[in-house]
């Protein structure tokens, strides 16, 4: 199957999130009928961009971990509001900044902008760096005492965009450790 007319469905689909309809048959039919010649529209004029053919199947099977990213993802938002907020409304609890450095198994550039965008979207953290000789991305979080709280979640988005993206290695494969190379600025000690 060509990939844009795919990509034409998904534009299909964002157009109702992104027109945020009432949720009636009339309604969401009108702009799905809307997004879907928009849709079509725009990846005809860039169907360049998504040259190549898909794996249907392969699409297939990566549906359902998609749909899993996606319900951790919204779950794991909410909870960073309500926690951001609480630190807001009640100046006296804890912040306790920190930079977590997290390896990463994704390797694919996709993969990994997906998971630093989905970081940078949750309240309390910020993917300020990526380190490309050592797939490593570097996260400020706003409170950050129990460092495996602030790598947790990431690993849970990491384990299904391990397949949704094809990667080469796949979920349970065991995380590459941060490297030290004598850098100050990477956290390792030098040999001198």
């Amino acid at each position: 199957m060509r990939r844009w007319p795919l990509v034409a469905l998904t534009l299909a689909v964002l157009w109702l999130f992104v027109r945020g309809v009432d949720l009636t048959l009339r309604n969401v039919a009108q702009e799905l009928l809307i997004g879907l010649v928009l849709g079509f529209a725009v990846a005809a004029l860039f169907r360049r961009l998504f040259s190549g053919r898909m794996d249907l199947g392969r699409a297939l099977r990566a549906t359902p971990y998609v749909a899993l990213y996606f319900v951790v993802f919204v779950w794991d938002l909410v909870t960073a509001n309500v926690d951001v907020a609480a630190r807001v409304l009640a100046p006296s609890m804890p912040i306790d900044p920190d930079v977590v450095e997290i390896p990463l198994r994704v390797e694919t550039p996709f993969a990994i902008t997906t998971i630093a965008n989905s970081i940078t979207l949750t309240p309390g953290t910020l993917t300020m760096d990526y380190d490309d000789d050592t797939n490593t991305l570097f996260v400020h979080a706003m409170n950050a005492p129990d460092r495996d709280a602030i790598i947790d979640p990431i690993r849970r988005w990491e384990e299904y965009a391990l397949v949704i993206f094809d990667e080469e290695r796949k979920p349970g494969d065991p995380v590459p450790e941060p490297r030290s190379d004598g850098d100050p600025e990477s956290g390792g000690e030098s040999d001198e």
